[in-house]
């Protein structure tokens, strides 16, 4: 009988999409596993890019708690032989009351589990006390997969290619994209100038400069419809920048990404995206702690602050003079730079 494995990461994108990297280690190990993932709702759409996920469970948080008990008992219908929380959160908590209570682990009665642990005190150490106990750069996608080597897996050389998108999305993007990019010979970069947080993103006039500094080069903009920043951006060379601020959904941004000739952004999911998809890409480090990449077509681009990482995810404030100074001292100059020597 095929193994049957649940993966547990209810969110963010970058979070979810560095996780994903376990399913070529699963896959691997068994080729023949069922691997099951449960995520928000809101999430979990571009789950479905990689066709080897065999079902998709999708929790809404309007359900609340109720909800989600409810739905824990759907999956311990399933009876999986391996349950990965790769969250550790509250709502992975109940989740795991339901399938794979404490005494059952005692015991080791019902499925084999690992938790990939938050290391709060290392976090604490860290933030509060300026004492690192991390190994850095610290790159999320090898600390996702370490929980995984107690059931001997330990091989993710997978490298896939064949994503999955459907061909109604691949043929309305590819539309917009060449309708702007007539000519085939002009290089098109992809930018991503936001971020859950702002402390974390890179300031709007260096994305401003960089445009300008780049004058033989069209643009994309990936953004979110709040991001209303992107205009900006988008007014110092309209004819030059394709702003898809709020026109595109997670599927749909993921397959742009995945067609990238070069990606430029700060610590974002979609940053995360181009790893995992081996798309070259500038990786504009500041603040955060945990947003390295593990791919060697990516370049970080960071400055030596004492204060650095001050943060695990930008939500923190700014010790400097200068707001900031970590991601304003990666100049609009440098960066054009290193893209003219990649793309």
């Amino acid at each position: 009988m095929p193994k049957k494995f649940l993966i547990i990461r209810f969110s963010s994108i970058g979070d979810i999409i560095q996780c994903m990297t376990v399913v070529d280690g699963i896959k691997n190990h068994y080729p023949d596993a069922e691997i099951h993932w449960i995520a928000r709702k809101d999430m979990s759409s571009f789950l479905a890019m990689d066709d080897r996920i065999t079902k998709i469970w999708g929790f809404d948080r309007k359900a609340g708690f109720k909800g989600l008990w409810k739905q824990a008992k759907e999956l311990k219908k399933e009876k999986f032989d391996y349950i990965y929380d790769a969250h550790s959160n509250i709502r992975s908590i109940v989740l795991k009351t339901v399938l794979v209570p404490r005494w059952k682990r005692w015991f080791g009665i019902g499925p084999k589990y690992t938790l990939r642990s938050k290391d709060r005190i290392k976090r604490i150490l860290l933030f509060k006390f300026r004492i690192d106990q991390f190994p850095m750069p610290f790159r999320g996608m090898l600390s996702f997969r370490k929980p995984l080597i107690k059931w001997g897996i330990n091989d993710f050389s997978i490298n896939k290619i064949d994503w999955f998108f459907p061909e109604e999305l691949k043929s309305k993007i590819n539309s917009s994209v060449l309708h702007f990019n007539k000519d085939e010979n002009q290089k098109l970069i992809t930018l991503v100038p936001s971020a859950a947080w702002p402390m974390k993103r890179w300031p709007v006039g260096h994305w401003q400069k960089l445009v300008l500094n780049l004058p033989d080069y069209k643009f994309m903009i990936l953004a979110g419809p709040d991001d209303l920043f992107c205009k900006e951006i988008e007014e110092v060379a309209p004819d030059r920048v394709l702003n898809l601020m709020g026109k595109t959904n997670l599927l749909e941004s993921c397959y742009l990404v995945q067609k990238s000739q070069l990606v430029i952004s700060g610590d974002t999911g979609f940053l995360h995206a181009a790893d995992k998809f081996g798309i070259k890409a500038l990786s504009l480090m500041g603040p955060t702690a945990f947003g390295f990449t593990s791919g060697q077509q990516i370049k970080t681009l960071e400055v030596d602050l004492k204060c650095r990482p001050c943060t695990k995810d930008g939500s923190g404030k700014c010790s400097q003079d200068i707001y900031q100074k970590c991601m304003v001292d990666i100049t609009p100059e440098w960066v054009a730079k290193e893209a003219l020597e990649i793309c």
